[in-house]
């Protein structure tokens, strides 16, 4: 068959139903491919980094492989900023780019781009194909490297010529391998990470994003019940385990809950799983590893002393290995560290009642509403994602979606789209961005309305680039520039062109009738919240220990 309907047979045989991409001269035999393809359906984007968003968005919710394409040139280059945002945080995508003939490769053809080279530090790997009889075996090898391991994206450029060659497909037939046993070395390791979690008279555990990635959710809550063992979240990390759930205290961090901060501050062992230990997480390394044991657990080997160094690591299954350390009987209950916490939690509980509309008490109200029923959330970059982070309550695994490791504000918008398409109607989205982002990838709206996409946009309205000012405030002298903005759209009548139903709420009362109201509609909407400036807190400040906060006035 064709080399472009052989990638259609390809895609079909790992699970693709959908593809998120946009046209162009190199891309099209691939698009004409799929015309009489039933089972796959292709989306219409308005730009290609939101193409590599809503695949992103897809990956994060369905914990299958997302996919997204673009023709050479800028269509390829215009992908480059969503692959990277799923390199940084682990998300397996496809990126499926065209490229010019192989007789004309090098020779500096229209839209001709050495995409390679470009995305070689942002991708797990990537691929050139010039032969026709690796088209096959390398678009199967990408799915496997997308999701084998430590997940992340894979690019796949294929000249427009290979599209037309005739090529040979049949069915894969390659079974799975079953998973290595541990050798005597890890076991060593394990039971030495097992001892100290017996000695531990403060530990804390910490659930990164690698903990949802390795499908590890239940065995890591039943690990820390048995043991009676705090639990802090990283951004990445919500829903891992539930935030209902008595154990948790909530996000740690660089703006993380006073509680989570003291506990991890305080430990004597931090047991981190599925995390790398980020700088937003860690403050000041120095500080934050003086005086506590570390035990590591991740997929990635190179992880392990990466930023903490001497560490007992764990590199592996994460289900595995957790099985390992929870063969021990529990030794204590940790009575008097419960108290502590417990205390740090009640002196530093936040206070909802206040007079007037704040980002704080929306996501309070919104968790509030959405509580027990089934809806993901989907961020953009800035103070809103903090506030989101601290005051909704992420129940459950893959409802939770935002950039973290690149901070890639406009995020949000087309991540919320990928994740909708696949929820359906079995899971409603609510996408929270602020009035940066939504500038930057507002333009989905028009997919949204078009597909009939049932997301609910909330707009953080506060005239200005947010974190930014609240940086400038902190390490800058409030030397203010660049970061307020003078002239603003009317985010209603943006929202309404695209035939979305809008309104702007400025009172506690007017969000709580528009969210309602967003609910109970089966149609997107979008609620344009204009709040007062403010800042973001807690908040440590860079080169601080994780329990130094900043003091706002």
């Amino acid at each position: 068959m064709k080399g472009a309907k052989a990638i259609v047979e390809v895609l079909a045989e790992n699970g693709v139903d959908k593809i998120f991409g946009y046209p162009g001269g190199m891309i099209l035999p691939l698009y004409d491919a799929l015309y009489d393809e039933k089972n796959i359906r292709q989306i219409l984007v308005t730009h290609e980094q939101n193409a590599a968003h809503a695949a992103d968005g897809y990956a994060r919710a369905s914990g299958k492989v997302g996919v997204c394409m673009a023709t050479s040139g800028p269509g390829a280059t215009n992908l480059v900023t969503g692959i990277a945002t799923a390199f940084m945080d682990s998300i397996p995508i496809v990126a499926l780019t065209g490229q010019v003939d192989t007789a004309l490769l090098g020779r500096d053809a229209f839209q001709e781009t050495d995409i390679l080279d470009v995305t070689m530090p942002i991708t797990k790997h990537n691929f050139k194909v010039k032969d026709a009889k690796k088209l096959v075996p390398t678009i199967r090898d990408a799915f496997k490297i997308a999701k084998s391991g430590r997940p992340g994206p894979v690019l796949v450029d294929i000249p427009r010529d290979l599209f037309f060659a005739e090529v040979d497909y049949s069915p894969a037939t390659e079974e799975e391998k079953p998973p290595g046993k541990p050798d005597a070395d890890f076991l060593i390791i394990a039971a030495e990470a097992a001892e100290e979690i017996s000695a531990a008279k403060r530990p804390v555990v910490i659930v990164g994003g690698g903990v949802i990635s390795a499908g590890a959710t239940k065995e890591v809550t039943a690990f820390v019940e048995k043991y009676n063992l705090p639990v802090v979240h990283t951004l990445m990390g919500l829903g891992a385990i539930p935030r209902s759930h008595p154990q948790s205290l909530g996000f740690a961090g660089m703006h993380g809950k006073k509680a989570a901060n003291h506990a991890v501050a305080a430990a004597d062992l931090v047991i981190a799983v599925g995390s790398r230990f980020g700088d937003r997480q860690t403050g000041s390394l120095s500080k934050y590893t003086k005086g506590t044991k570390f035990i590591h657990i991740d997929i990635d080997p190179a992880e392990i002393d990466k930023n903490v160094a001497g560490s007992l690591g764990l590199a592996g299954n994460m289900q595995t290995i957790i099985k390992i350390l929870s063969s021990r009987p529990a030794a204590a209950t940790h009575a008097e560290w419960w108290q502590q916490i417990n205390s740090w939690e009640e002196e530093y509980d936040y206070d909802y009642h206040v007079n007037r509309l704040t980002v704080p008490w929306a996501m309070h109200h919104i968790a509030a509403v959405t509580g027990g029923k089934k809806f993901a959330f989907a961020t953009d970059v800035g103070q809103h994602q903090m506030w989101a982070a601290l005051h909704l309550r992420i129940e459950e695994p893959r409802t939770w979606l935002t950039s973290g490791g690149l901070g890639t504000m406009g995020f949000g918008l087309p991540a919320a789209m990928g994740a909708q398409m696949y929820y359906g109607d079995s899971r409603r989205v609510v996408h929270i961005a602020g009035d940066g982002g939504i500038k930057m990838t507002g333009n989905e709206y028009y997919t949204i309305s078009r597909l009939k996409l049932p997301i609910i946009s909330i707009i953080v309205n506060n005239a200005g680039l947010g974190m930014i000012r609240q940086l400038q405030k902190v390490m800058y002298n409030e030397r203010y520039i660049a970061c307020e903005f003078d002239v603003q759209p009317d985010y209603v009548t943006y929202a309404k062109s695209f035939g979305i139903y809008a309104e702007a709420v400025s009172t506690q009362e007017e969000f709580a009738a528009a969210f309602n109201k967003a609910v109970a509609a089966d149609e997107p909407r979008v609620i344009v919240m204009n709040v007062q400036r403010s800042f973001v807190e807690p908040m440590i400040k860079g080169g601080a220990r994780i329990d130094e906060f900043v003091e706002f006035k």
